[in-house]
């Protein structure tokens, strides 16, 4: 129930910015000493709970920019999926896992999105890399890469910010979708995922429902909401490559 609680916390923080949480889930399920093969699976699968909301709501208001997002995803979704099945050492995954989780956590602390007067799409050799790239990452470590993509796709000029968080969000939830499959074709541990974290589920839904219709709301301060999460993420970050030592 411990458990339960505080992915239901992560979900409401990251849902509020847009994202769906699979960074701090894995670090979160490190922590309680969850078999490391394991992890990737829940977190990805929890992702997908979380994603799947906001990107209805995307779609269901033209919010998708898909000559943006069908190069990244088309590029992103293969390289999750070998992510997923790639197979690494429990010392090399907390590895990525800690530096991910720094990244995350000082990105949201650190950068702040601005949105451009004028979009202009990359050509796509620079969308297939970047897909690329962080579709393998989010296959391998567990997390969905829209934490990434977004402020970069906002910052360099190719999408406004809602846009942004629309290629964020389906990006997330499709290569959550390959890099699950590929883990569990690489170990299946699914009856383990359908007993012991069976609370998980409707933990992270209801988290991602409030997150999400919370932060339609006028007072309540985006900006706040994402120096919280950020000092959360960066905290797990620097706990597990501490634990690393």
């Amino acid at each position: 129930m411990i458990l339960s609680f505080l992915f239901f916390i992560i979900a409401v923080l990251y849902s509020m910015v847009g994202f769906g949480g699979g960074s701090s889930y894995t670090a979160i399920l490190s922590t309680f000493e969850t078999p490391y093969e394991l992890i990737p699976k829940i977190s990805l699968f929890c992702n997908i709970i979380v994603v799947l909301g906001g990107c209805w709501h995307y779609f269901k208001n033209n919010l998708i920019d898909w000559k943006l997002t069908i190069p990244l995803v088309a590029c992103s979704v293969p390289f999750a999926y070998l992510g997923g099945v790639f197979k690494i050492s429990q010392k090399m995954f907390f590895l990525m896992l800690s530096i991910s989780l720094i990244l995350v956590g000082l990105r949201l602390l650190v950068i702040k999105v601005k949105d451009h007067h004028q979009i202009k799409i990359p050509k796509l050799p620079l969308l297939t890399i970047l897909g690329s790239s962080l579709g393998f990452l989010a296959g391998l470590v567990g997390i969905g890469g829209g934490i990434f993509l977004s402020p970069l796709l906002i910052n360099f000029g190719w999408a406004k910010s809602k846009q942004a968080a629309a290629t964020a969000s389906v990006f997330i939830l499709l290569n959550s979708i390959s890099g699950l499959t590929g883990q569990f074709i690489k170990g299946s541990q699914f009856v383990a995922l359908e007993s012991q974290y069976l609370w998980l589920i409707p933990a992270v839904f209801l988290g991602g429902q409030i997150g999400s219709r919370l932060s339609a709301h006028p007072k309540v301060s985006y900006r706040a909401i994402q120096l919280g999460t950020g000092v959360l993420t960066l905290f797990i970050g620097v706990k597990v490559a501490y634990q690393l030592q």
